[in-house]
This record gives C-alpha cells, structure tokens and sequence, in this order.
C-alpha cells in the first residue's frame, strides 16, 4: 500500500469512528413522554390527605427513571417508570413504611396533570391527583423587609403546634421542646427570605426546620461525620453540604438561611455549605405540596429535644 492509500484509509476510519461515536451519543427523541418532569401530588386516604412528589426524567433514549417522596422519609430512586400512552406505573422497596409489599403508583397523565391510584403507608390503596412543579424562578433579586422576631423570648405567640398535644414552652428565655411530640408551626406565611436560628440539642436529638413547611434543613447530631444530605447542614434527602459544619451536642449553633423561589443557600455556624442551589422537591413530612404559595416555617418537634434562643425571619416585600 503507497503512503497516500494508507494515509486516506486512517481519515476513513477515523471518520467512520465518529459517526459511531455521533450515534451513540445522540439526542433523545423528540417526543419526551408527557409524564417526564417533577410533580407536586396530593394523595388521598381514609385517615387524612398528604402531600407526596414524583420526578420522572429520561435515561438514555428510551428508559424512565426517577424520584419518589411518599408521606414521610426522604427521596428515594426509581429503577424504572413503565409508560404505555399516557399510562405509567412503577413500583419501589418501602424505605420507613411499615408495608410488607413494595409502595407502588399506576396513573395517568393529561397535560399538566395526573391521576391514579397508590399503596399509601397505611396500608390502603387510594387515588391520588397531580400537577407540575412550578420552577420559581426570579429575574431579579428580591428586596428585603425589616427583619421580624418570631420568638420574643417570653411567649409562644406566632406560633401553634402542628397536631395534637403540645409539648413546646418557654423557659428561661428558651423556645424548648423536650420530648419528642408536635411539631410547631408559625401563624405567618412567607415567600422568599432569609432566616436566622440559634439553636442546641442534646446528644443523639433530631429535629429541623421546614421552609414554607415543605423543605428540611436538617438538625441533626452528626458532629464529625461526613457531610449528607440527610445530615445537618443538608436540604434532607436532596442537597449535600459542602463540608459538615456543625458543633458538638450541647453546644448553641447557627443557620442563616436564604430561601428565593426554590433555590436556598445555606450557613451554618458561619460557613456556608450550601450555595444556591435548587430544591428539586418537597421533603417527606411537609405540609403540602402547593409549592407555589407562601408557607410557614415549621420546627420539628416529633423527633428528639431541642431548644432555640433566636429565630428571626428577613422576607422579601
């Protein structure tokens, strides 16, 4: 072979390595099926409604994966959504239910909504309805009001239990929970803003604070473990902190946290761990799912002792 025909056949090879390689990477195909984005659902059983969400995304050309936030817990992943029309099911281990099946969703989806029926953590098959997530996104800034007192030190005014029986008071100038029982709720509602908290728990507690009720920014001992997101420092089960901030148990700690549309950064006890970032969707326990209305902040109350001295909110006007 001359040194020209050898030259030429390497460029075709070549060549025809990139159409290879142009394949397999192609675009997905046009047609995105209908079900493939993030929804806020309200599920609907016996013993109460309760907020759950969905993401469905493409894997690839053709397989749906997702994400799934049942009554309670954190995100947990999807291997498969199944599609046939505007039909899709899918079918996960339970993660803190107490089911002896697996949690499953068969539904359908119409525009912007979806229906269908699931296997609630009660045990009980129910129907469900849908809509898309709302992105929340801002073209500008936000212009902040004057900062506002939610704790004054003396009194639970602003703020009312959750369910049931309270066991929140005031002692000693300290907004205290010391035992696990009730949440506690704010009487105002807010859009964007930024929130101050000091707070302290004992060795081994849980708690955390629900922005707009739907989101956790975990509170949790976890002194000198590695940054999770079910950890604190972390939007639980969705963002990780950069770094794990925190103090050791029974020291008084921080949050500064700014929350605009759904994208939240996060300082705790002066380093910020998280920047920015966007929420995909509400955490297991919240409130609703109506992410597109303003919404309390809530501290859980039902997981272990703690106590704040501070918790001040800036909102946007």
């Amino acid at each position: 072979m001359t040194r020209t025909r050898h030259i030429l056949s390497v460029l075709f090879c070549f060549a025809l390595s990139l159409t290879f390689c142009s394949d397999a990477f192609a675009s997905p195909p046009k047609e995105v099926p209908a079900i493939v984005g993030r929804w806020d659902i309200v599920v609907h059983d016996p013993h109460g409604d309760f907020p759950s969400w969905l993401e469905v995304t493409l894997s690839g050309r053709h397989t749906l994966v997702g994400r799934f936030v049942a009554a309670f817990g954190s995100a947990r992943p999807i291997s498969e959504v199944f599609i046939e029309g505007d039909n899709f099911n899918f079918s996960i281990p339970v993660q803190f239910e107490n089911l002896k099946t697996n949690q499953w969703m068969r539904g359908t989806c119409t525009g912007d909504k979806i229906t269908g029926t699931t296997l609630a953590y009660t045990g009980n098959t129910v129907s469900f309805d849908g809509v898309r997530a709302p992105t929340l996104i801002h073209k500008a800034p936000p212009v902040w009001s004057e900062p506002i007192e939610l704790f004054d030190g003396k009194t639970l005014n602003g703020w009312q239990p959750r369910r049931g029986k309270n066991q929140w008071m005031v002692k000693d100038g300290i907004l205290t929970s010391p035992r696990s029982c009730t949440d506690l709720v704010t009487t105002q509602k807010f859009t964007d803003f930024k929130v101050h908290a000091e707070f302290r728990y004992p060795a081994g507690s849980n708690s955390g604070i629900y922005l707009r009720g739907r989101y956790e920014a975990q509170i949790e001992d976890n002194f000198g473990m590695a940054p999770d997101s079910h950890n604190i420092g972390g939007i639980y089960g969705f963002l990780v902190p950069k770094i794990n901030a925190a103090k050791p148990a029974g020291e008084w700690q921080t949050y500064d946290i700014t929350l605009i549309g759904k994208f939240v950064s996060v300082v705790l006890n002066g380093v910020t761990v998280i920047t920015e970032q966007e929420i995909p969707g509400i955490t297991g326990g919240a409130l609703d799912s109506k992410e597109s209305e303003p919404g309390p902040l809530l501290i859980q109350g039902d997981h272990g002792p703690v106590e704040f001295r501070k918790f001040v909110v800036t909102p946007a006007k």
